[in-house]
């Protein structure tokens, strides 16, 4: 993890003294669950837990690291540090184990308990959208296809957008959290010989996990790649509505823009540029995590029942994954609590460009009153354009033209003209707060 881009609150799930102290909860855990079942003996558990209770863990690290040196098996050199300090009963740590039970066992659990720090960013997120839903739901803003005017939308349903998107998120990591919290205790190559189901079961049990249905030397790479698939896709929305606030920050449209504070500069040279740069950080970072989610799809296939390649891999893109995508979150929603929407500017813009974004009111009133649709096309395209090369609004430019004033009066134009453009934005909102009302999200 970069330090520059982590937080404390990740920073202390991946630490290498959490790891630690990960590794031993799952190896009493089987020690435990050995015992009650009579692979070993019962009182193994209770009398290293009670050697453990005061473990200088720094010492027990130190003691990890000179014994790897010689050993060159990282895991390995923790265990048997550990036993070292464990009493007599410490040889029937790891039991019929092998590192990958007790190393994927342990990711388990610090995985699980990243997706709920994520979720818990995320849904921040859709409730900061939500409430910028409510608060703009009958402003007037202009829609881009293209990045060319098309018609005006809602700034609240804008909004809304990404609070949908935030919401779908929220449900893929509920769900990669469930699919990444199994476990394994069957041995070498998968196949129990000196393990059985009934203790694989009963220490994930104590541990909170599920049990994997079948597992080879280690828990299938599949759920890995499905949570850093959620972990990116999360990604990816981020980098959504960063690039709409970038968009709507530029100098010429300046609508819409990330937080500046007085003290903040933009340019070594040009004091005077605002630039969206922690949008543009949550962009470069998505790219990121697009990266490190095709890496866990390289680690699905390995060798038979395993094999190390994808170990390295996982130091680096497991942790950094979820450091990323917390910082992208937690940032976006810094940005969102002073986000600078400058309702003047918005109007201004509606309304310099004139009158030509009606078009499509304009066309469908002339169906209406029996046009065929090519043929009012072709009529209101030809406003359109009489509007621009002359100068005059779209509403003169239609009401000018014969073949339009055949089929709809200058009242008939003007009325069709006055559509209002959010008429449905509030069924919109409603209906997706009775989504979230159906989900416990909001209270009825």
């Amino acid at each position: 993890m970069i330090e520059r881009y982590s937080r404390e609150e990740v920073k202390r799930i991946f630490s290498e003294e959490s790891r630690i102290r990960r590794w031993i909860e799952v190896e009493l855990a089987l020690l435990k669950a050995s015992g009650e079942l009579g692979l070993v003996p019962g009182e193994a558990h209770d009398d290293v837990s009670r050697r453990l209770k005061n473990l200088d863990l720094e010492a027990l690290i130190r003691r990890s690291r000179e014994l790897e040196e010689e050993i060159k098996h990282d895991f390995l050199a923790f265990l048997t540090a550990l036993e070292e300090v464990s009493g007599p009963y410490g040889r029937y740590l790891h039991y019929g184990a092998t590192s990958s039970d007790i190393i994927d066992t342990a990711n388990a659990l610090m995985l699980r308990d990243a997706a709920t720090l994520l979720l818990d960013s995320l849904k921040k997120l859709l409730f900061q959208l939500l409430e910028l839903s409510r608060r703009y739901i009958d402003f007037p803003i202009m829609g881009r296809t293209h990045g060319v005017f098309a018609e005006p939308t809602s700034l609240g349903l804008k909004f809304l957008g990404y609070a949908s998107e935030a919401h779908r998120n929220t449900k893929k990591m509920e769900i990669a959290r469930d699919h990444i919290s199994y476990g394994k205790m069957s041995g070498a190559v998968g196949n129990y010989a000196f393990l059985n189901l009934e203790v694989e079961k009963r220490a994930l049990e104590i541990l909170g996990l599920r049990r994997e249905p079948v597992s080879t030397q280690v828990v299938p790479r599949d759920r890995y790649a499905e949570f850093l698939s959620a972990i990116a896709l999360s990604g990816a929305f981020l980098e959504r509505l960063a690039l709409e606030i970038r968009l709507l920050h530029r100098t010429e449209v300046g609508e819409v823009m990330e937080p500046f504070s007085r003290g903040q500069r933009g340019s070594s040279a040009m004091p005077h540029k605002r630039n969206p740069i922690r949008c543009e950080r949550i962009t470069g970072m998505a790219r990121l995590l697009r990266g490190y989610m095709l890496s866990a799809f390289e680690n699905i296939a390995l060798w038979h029942e395993r094999d190390i390649s994808h170990s390295s891999v996982e130091r680096i893109v497991l942790p950094d994954s979820v450091s990323l995508l917390y910082y992208m979150s937690e940032l976006m929603g810094e940005i969102l609590r002073d986000l600078i929407v400058d309702e003047d500017r918005i109007r201004e813009n509606l309304r310099k460009y004139g009158d030509f974004y009606l078009s499509e009111a304009l066309l469908l009133a002339l169906v209406r009153k029996g046009a065929s649709r090519k043929e009012a096309y072709r009529w209101v395209k030809e406003c359109f354009f009489e509007s621009r090369e002359r100068g005059v609004s779209f509403a003169s430019a239609a009401k000018a033209h014969p073949s339009v004033l055949s089929y709809l009066e200058p009242d008939e134009i003007d009325e069709a003209l006055s559509h209002n453009y959010l008429k449905n934005a509030r069924q919109v909102l409603s209906e997706f707060e009775k989504l979230l009302e159906s989900e416990g999200l909001l209270s009825p």
